[in-house]
Parts: structure tokens; C-alpha cells; sequence
């Protein structure tokens, strides 16, 4: 049986039981915070985050993982004998996948990139499917080839509370961010699978707790083929009780097999701030 090392970037965003079930490593991302640089999950966390964005009001940049760190962990891995599969960051968003790309084409063909076209844990249910074909004994090119077909059928979105990061990040204007927190609007955040990309979605109004139930709901009725083994409910640092709400809804339904509960990295939590909350899931 070939020997296969599963590896993918940690924006991602699953932990704890569901890493070590999974057997990856993740790659951390960059966060540069004032002159010093960071690694996502590592050495820094989303509160980290959030407590210099109340003392400064700036947030963080973010920078890819570079094609030096991917070679770094590849090419030991290699003369070991290892195949790798990679699950990366949507290529819209980021230059990871550009920069494994180019680490693999050194490694005469031991290293298969997947550009996931997805964030979070969009990119995490890539992770569990390619876990689950290592188990079951693939090569690592018949998973790379059975990943990219699956790559279409991962759907992302998330409702924001807030628009302070967003105008921070320069996503939005001033204006815009006024007339949305005094219509108490909420916008959604879908993710386009055919590249990464992001647009806003629907614009919700009202309290947080109903707009969540509204937003489960419609989101899962827009697919008539959504696959029941798991969801993910991702989140950039909401409060418990959302969280409860949204997991309720889902349990009602007596569908899924498994509800994920996860919080978002450094680098997609910069991005959206606290009070951001989505489900993510696949369809067949």
C-alpha cells in the first residue's frame, strides 16, 4: 500500500477530536500584526486578534503560506516515500495554492495540490474526504482526481452581526456600515465553489438569534440533494447561545449524521470579526 501524508492549510478550520481522526498537519497561514509576524493557530489566536482591533482599531495582515514552507515540509516527506495530498485555500483568495503548485512541480510528481475554491471549513469537508480514501487504501492520484470532482459540491456562507471588520478590512464604506447597523442589517457571505471568490448574499434584518434560523433554513432549502453524514456550524467567535440555536435547528431536522461545531482561524477571523457565524456542507 502506498504510503500517503494528508497536509492542508490552516484556514481549514477543524480541530481537536476531528484532527487527530483525520491524521493531517496543517500549514499555518501568516498573520503580521504591527512588525511582528505571526503563524495562524500557533503562536496567535482570532482573540488575540480582536483585543489589538479594540486598543488600535486596525486589524492584522494576513500573507500566504510561501513556496520555501511547503518545500520544507514536502521534500523530507518524499524522500521518505510518501505521496502528499494538499488541501489548499481557494486560489481567488489567496496565493497558497499558486505557491504549492510550484513546490510540487519540483518533487517530480509526489505532491498533489488541491486548489479547494473554498475557506474554512468548506475547505476541512475536503479534509475528511480525503482522510477517508487514505483509510480505504487509494492512491494518492485516484484521491486527488475523486477531490477535485467534490470540489463543486462543498457549499460555504455566513451571516455577519457586524460590519466593523468588513470597513476595517475596507470591504465596505463608513456609510454603508451606518445604514447596516441602524437597519440592523446582517449581511450573508457566499462563497463562490467555482474559485474561492466571495459575494454578499442576502441582506437580513433583526435580531441575531432570529435572522440565524431564518438564514439555516434557507440556505438548506436552496439544494435538494444535501448530503446527510455531516455539517459543519463555524464560527469567528459568537456567542454560546447562537451557536445553541443554530445546532438546535439542525437537530430538529433529524438528518445529519454529524454536527461539527468549529472556530474559525486567524486569518479568515480577521477578515469577518466576531459575531460571524455559517454552516457549511456538501451536496451529492
Amino acid at each position: 500500500m502506498a504510503k500517503i501524508f494528508l497536509s492542508a492549510d490552516s484556514t481549514c478550520d477543524i480541530s481537536g477530536e476531528l484532527l487527530e481522526r483525520c491524521k493531517v498537519k496543517l500549514i499555518p497561514l501568516h498573520i503580521i500584526l504591527g512588525e511582528k509576524s505571526y503563524d495562524d493557530g500557533v503562536n496567535i489566536k482570532p482573540d488575540d486578534i480582536y483585543a489589538n482591533f479594540s486598543a488600535t482599531g486596525t486589524l492584522p495582515k494576513t500573507a500566504a503560506v510561501n513556496t520555501q514552507e511547503y518545500m520544507d515540509l514536502f521534500k523530507p516527506l518524499v524522500e521518505q516515500g510518501y505521496d502528499i495530498i494538499h488541501i489548499n485555500l481557494g486560489s481567488a483568495i489567496s496565493s497558497s495554492y499558486q505557491n504549492c503548485v510550484t513546490a510540487a512541480s519540483e518533487l517530480d510528481g509526489h505532491v498533489y495540490p488541491i486548489n479547494s475554491c473554498n475557506l474554512s471549513s468548506g475547505s476541512g469537508h475536503l479534509v475528511i474526504e480525503a482522510a477517508k480514501r487514505i483509510a480505504q487504501g487509494m492512491s494518492a492520484s485516484e484521491i486527488a482526481a475523486e477531490l477535485r470532482g467534490l470540489v463543486p459540491k462543498c457549499h460555504a456562507s455566513f451571516v455577519i452581526d457586524k460590519l466593523d471588520y468588513l470597513r476595517a478590512g475596507g470591504r465596505c464604506s463608513a456609510l454603508a456600515m451606518l445604514g447596516a447597523n441602524l437597519l440592523k442589517l446582517k449581511p450573508s457571505i457566499e462563497v463562490d465553489n467555482k474559485d474561492g471568490s466571495m459575494t454578499v448574499g442576502k441582506k437580513y434584518r433583526g435580531k441575531l438569534e432570529t435572522v440565524l434560523v431564518q438564514y439555516v433554513h434557507e440556505q438548506l432549502e436552496r439544494y435538494e440533494n444535501i448530503r446527510n453524514d455531516k455539517i459543519f456550524i463555524t464560527h469567528a467567535g459568537i456567542g454560546d447561545e447562537y451557536v445553541a440555536i443554530v445546532k438546535n435547528e439542525l437537530e430538529k431536522l433529524h438528518y445529519f449524521t454529524e454536527i461539527f461545531i468549529e472556530r474559525a482561524s486567524c486569518t479568515i477571523s480577521s477578515h469577518c470579526g466576531p459575531g460571524t457565524l455559517g454552516i457549511l456542507f456538501m451536496t451529492e
